[in-house]
């Protein structure tokens, strides 16, 4: 990769994209970036950054001869890999990679990888915070934030790198081998993009394939798959879940939670100051707590750590109150599983305003949770009349053109005392830029109605 006449295509020109060709273009190779998106539609910033390094940019589509042309091929996470020039281009024997593969071969510090299909932005950050408090130097990022590229590729160096993995990155590894793999739920997701929930689910455990002895496993085991599935090659392996069992080193006992590792004693965590609403996230806790006491983090730093995270953005994150009307935004609620736990987390009547574009997911689940929890739901964007067929006849609904539309209809329909939640259980990408631009305006208009705009 060093080598100055070395052709490398990277497809698609987002952060990490970025990330990748800059790192090779300052080692003298030829970068080239492929990306289906017009020119127009691209982010500015990300534009002058790859006119200023110099890369030959080709926009509107992927042409599968510039991909034959390649040396080697870095595909970014947001491409599928089914795609023909893709296909082509392996079957020519050209090596594909993806940002996080090529980043995790540059890098010796040890690396926690944060996966699941929800909750690991959240845990991820979780993680940076107690480190952070225990005085260590953390890098975090991945799928979060920034790539991990940016920091294998940098100077300084931190004590752990704590990542957040997609399936998508996951799908492209080949050697990435983390010290701790914590693995929090899997429920159905991204549809549109595998073949099978089968195949979804084999992406997610590929995290623990190269991984071995003196390495960690840490486990959901009240997530159904997860409590039968059982890493192979040495490992050690970690369990966690809400009730006591012989197998689990972490469990909630009242309003504390217990954990140990093998043969040492069971330390006691308070959940008194504990900000983070819903069974979700005491579940995610017990896998920062595990990972906390493999790192030799000290039980009172841990428990000062849960008592001052405030959580993230766009997570079940409290925007405002209005004659006695709570508006919570977790736009962050990409899928059906996450959206039906935002609406567990409350014991109030619900307004739900849900919507965006569908990723292929059965909203049945959904409904049975929102049935004598939800009062009303709005429904906005590409997926508004699947829900709407899916709650017909047994939760009132109403659409909406946009959010404007929808946060006015959902506060007329909602009485003191009710919830509005923005819990979607679909993407962003029919009507914004990203879930955190989808909270933005969630947010705003909400601040609209409290301004009387």
């Amino acid at each position: 990769m060093e080598h100055p006449n070395k052709k490398v295509l990277v497809v698609g020109l987002g952060k990490s994209g970025l990330s990748v060709a800059r790192y090779l273009s300052k080692k003298g190779a030829q970068v080239g970036v492929s990306e289906l998106r017009e020119e127009s539609e691209l982010d500015r910033a990300l534009l002058q950054d790859t006119w200023q390094l110099g890369i030959a940019l080709e926009t509107g589509g992927h042409k599968e001869e510039t991909f034959l042309n390649a040396d080697m091929i870095i595909v970014s996470p947001g491409v599928p890999l089914d795609i023909g020039p893709l296909k082509a281009a392996e079957e020519a024997g050209i090596p594909i990679l993806g940002e996080m593969e090529l980043a995790s071969r540059l890098t010796d510090t040890p690396i926690v990888a944060v996966t699941g299909t929800n909750g690991k932005s959240t845990v991820t950050a979780f993680l940076g915070s107690m480190l952070k408090g225990a005085g260590l130097e953390a890098f975090v990022g991945g799928n979060i934030g920034t790539p991990l590229m940016d920091y294998a590729a940098g100077d300084w160096r931190a004590d752990y790198a704590l990542v957040e993995v997609s399936s998508f990155q996951l799908d492209t590894m080949q050697n990435f081998s983390p010290m701790i793999s914590l693995v929090l739920n899997i429920t159905p997701d991204h549809l549109d993009r595998y073949p099978d929930y089968e195949a979804y689910v084999q992406s997610k455990l590929s995290i623990f394939r190269n991984q071995g002895a003196g390495q960690y496993a840490i486990l959901n085991d009240d997530d159904q798959t997860l409590s039968q599935f059982e890493p192979a090659g040495g490992v050690s392996v970690f369990r966690y879940g809400l009730e006591r069992r012989q197998n689990r080193q972490a469990h909630v006992q009242g309003m504390s939670i217990m954990a140990h590792l093998p043969g040492e004693k069971e330390e006691f965590f308070g959940l008194e100051g504990f900000k983070l609403p819903g069974r979700h996230n005491l579940e995610n806790l017990m896998g920062v707590i595990l990972v906390g006491l493999l790192l030799g983090i000290g039980p009172r730093i841990m428990q000062k750590t849960i008592e001052q995270f405030q959580g993230l953005p766009n997570r079940l994150e409290h925007v405002g109150t209005l004659r006695g009307v709570d508006f919570y935004n977790d736009s962050k609620a990409t899928n059906v599983d996450a959206a039906l736990r935002a609406v567990a987390t409350f014991d109030r009547p619900i307004v739900l305003i849900a919507g965006g574009r569908h990723k292929g997911a059965d909203y049945l689940p959904l409904v049975e949770a929102s049935t004598g929890k939800v009062r009303k739901a709005i429904f906005l964007g590409e997926a508004k009349h699947i829900l709407a067929e899916a709650f017909k006849g047994t939760i009132p609904f109403a659409l909406a053109e946009d959010m404007r539309d929808a946060v006015s209809q959902s506060f007329s329909s909602s009485e003191p005392n009710d919830v509005v939640l923005l819990a979607p259980a679909c993407s962003s990408f029919d009507m914004f830029t990203d879930y955190a631009h989808r909270g933005k305006v969630f947010r705003e208009e909400v601040e609209r109605l409290d301004h009387g705009d």
